[in-house]
């Protein structure tokens, strides 16, 4: 349960750096910046996987980019179901996406599978 109350709270963090960075993007309230978190993950357990699935012909032509496409449309899917959520078009989307895919995966560089911190030690002979 820590581990996926991090997570959340991870995507908070990625949510709310795109919304103070990307010009279009306005979440109003940190109750509505953790439901969102909250929404976005249970989004990208569900539907996420089944658009990948329709959608593998198109990814593997634009060599995974469309993937992007994908991210967007998931951050979109959370704006349309809150009201204090909004995303003003296609490229907010879309850069809002990067940040928050960004922000997660540089959290799970010292996130393990546990959803402790760890801190990973390299020894070179």
């Amino acid at each position: 349960m820590p581990g996926f109350l991090l997570r959340v709270l991870v995507s908070a963090f990625g949510l709310w750096l795109a919304s103070t960075i990307v010009p279009g993007i306005d979440i109003d309230g940190t109750g509505t910046l953790l439901l969102a978190a909250l929404l976005l993950g249970i989004v990208n357990a569900v539907v996420r996987p089944i658009l990948v699935f329709l959608t593998l012909p198109f990814t593997v032509v634009t060599l995974g980019l469309f993937l992007l496409v994908i991210n967007a449309a998931m951050l979109g899917l959370v704006a349309f179901f809150l009201d204090d959520f909004e995303i003003a078009g296609f490229f907010s989307a879309l850069f809002g996406a990067i940040i928050v895919g960004l922000t997660g995966w540089l959290a799970a560089l010292y996130i393990g599978p546990s959803g402790r911190v760890e801190i990973k030690v390299v020894r070179r002979e």
